[in-house]
């Protein structure tokens, strides 16, 4: 089971420091808020190190129903 990635577009600020810092996992759609590019992810410390960086908390790491990122 790999991690889910959410956006909360009401909280997104279109930053764009996923994007650059996770583009194989991020990117800013056509209203410039970040979108995740796949609905499941193989585990990968980038896109906790990306949902740790969001200036607006907007991204949400799940593993199963557990959050996992961001961390802190």
């Amino acid at each position: 089971m790999g991690w889910r990635i959410e956006v909360d577009g009401g909280r997104c600020m279109a930053s764009g420091m996923c994007a650059g810092m996770a583009p194989e996992y991020f990117a800013l759609g056509d209203d410039d808020r970040a979108r995740p590019l796949a609905d499941s992810v193989g585990p990968d410390e980038t896109v906790l190190d990306a949902a740790d960086s969001c200036p607006a908390m907007a991204i949400t790491v799940l593993d199963g129903e557990r959050e996992i990122g961001p961390r802190g």
